[in-house]
């Protein structure tokens, strides 16, 4: 069986990254990806979608994302930037090779992956989250004469023009899903069960990502004290909108549920116009609509259900006690684990931003996996 330097599941962006960053060490990563292509997932994502981050904080280690781009790539330009950052540091995955699981073999892990088998010392977990949609089930759901889509396969509002649909969640994906489909046409309702915190992807012409990183220091109750009356005049009172405005602030959310603020851009303003209407939570699904618990019921012709996701890894690293929590999750992310040469990159929501974090966890996994590839401790001093 080969012996790898270092093995990294996934061809994303903290797959890539880190491949990159283990390779300036002077270790041979190898990647493992179960698609055919690097950014798999990215692909798959909605048509109009765009970083919410800034550009300029959303590049991975060695190489910026170009300019051309403006201050919010798409979708398609991002895919492009991880094609050529595979091509510019000579990354090349291994496509089409999915892991069944990882596993503890002596003092080394063994990475099942068919035919393609190997063992390695080091491994990085940089599968993300978005293969693992999260699907609720409400009575009636198998009744209903409409269709019911998971965010992770909804493409373009146009193919919903002159519909009535629903969509399930406010994150960031149901608002700029509801955006969409108002946008092409359709009659669009939200339903939003719980409190929520919405921020503005510009505040003052300044991302609000920049803002995030300058407050880094900052304890979240302080930074989110300090934000809230700028973030209240750009959004508005929730309430009037039939939101309800969440007790924790939104840095606070993401540091401590791993929750992340409605980054807004442009589905408020349709919200406080009525074109995008608000409802409460769902009770039921009824053979042509949905049953709200407050509101009763309604018609719609398709659900949208941007519901998240729940990854779980449980099956993939069968010896995984003492780095996952009881749902599957990493317990930490960006260092080391509970188990010699096991690391994750990217598993954890960041206030900073993703990508940023990613490439900020790429680069200390690779100092710590390269400290133990030359037999030293892998802790941080």
């Amino acid at each position: 069986m080969e012996t790898l330097d270092a093995a990294i599941i996934g061809a994303g962006p903290a797959g890539l990254a880190a491949a990159r960053e283990l390779k300036a060490r002077g270790l041979n990563p190898v990647i493992f990806e179960k698609a055919e292509t690097v950014g798999s997932v990215w692909r798959r994502h909605y048509d109009r979608l765009h970083l919410h981050t800034a550009r300029m904080h959303s590049g991975l280690p060695g190489m910026a994302i170009p300019s051309a781009y403006g201050r919010y790539p798409s979708r398609a330009q991002f895919v492009d930037y991880l094609e050529s950052y595979a091509a510019r540091f000579e990354l090349r995955p291994r496509f089409n090779r999915p892991v069944g699981a990882v596993r503890r073999d002596d003092r080394l892990w063994r990475i099942e992956a068919g035919s393609q088998s190997a063992t390695a010392p080091i491994v990085v977990i940089a599968t993300g989250w978005a293969d693992f949609p999260y699907t609720p089930v409400w009575p009636g759901m198998s009744a209903f004469g409409g269709a019911i889509v998971h965010s992770s396969r909804y493409r373009a509002g146009a193919l919903y023009a002159g519909k009535r649909v629903l969509v399930v969640g406010f994150g960031n994906s149901g608002a700029e899903i509801a955006l969409d489909l108002c946008e092409a046409g359709a009659d669009v309702t939200l339903a939003v069960r719980g409190p929520v915190r919405v921020v503005p992807r510009d505040l003052l012409g300044v991302p609000i990502q920049t803002f995030s990183i300058a407050q880094r220091f900052l304890p979240t109750r302080v930074a989110d004290f300090l934000n809230e009356p700028v973030i209240r005049l750009a959004i508005g009172p929730l309430e009037k909108l039939g939101l309800k405005r969440a007790a924790k602030g939104p840095l606070r959310m993401i540091e401590e549920d791993g929750r992340v603020p409605v980054i807004d851009i442009g589905a408020v303003a349709k919200i406080r116009s009525g074109a995008i209407k608000v409802r409460g939570a769902i009770d039921r699904f009824t053979p042509d609509g949905v049953a709200f618990v407050e509101t009763g019921e309604e018609r719609f012709d398709a659900v949208i259900l941007a519901t998240g996701f729940r990854p779980d890894l449980r099956a993939l690293l069968p010896d995984g006690e003492g780095v996952l929590d009881a749902q599957g999750k990493p317990l930490v992310s960006d260092r080391a684990s509970a188990a010699p040469g096991l690391f994750f990159v990217g598993a954890t929501p960041s206030p900073s931003g993703q990508l940023r974090q990613i490439a900020i966890g790429a680069t200390q996994v690779a100092d710590l996996a390269s400290r133990s590839a030359r037999g030293e401790s892998a802790r941080p001093h």
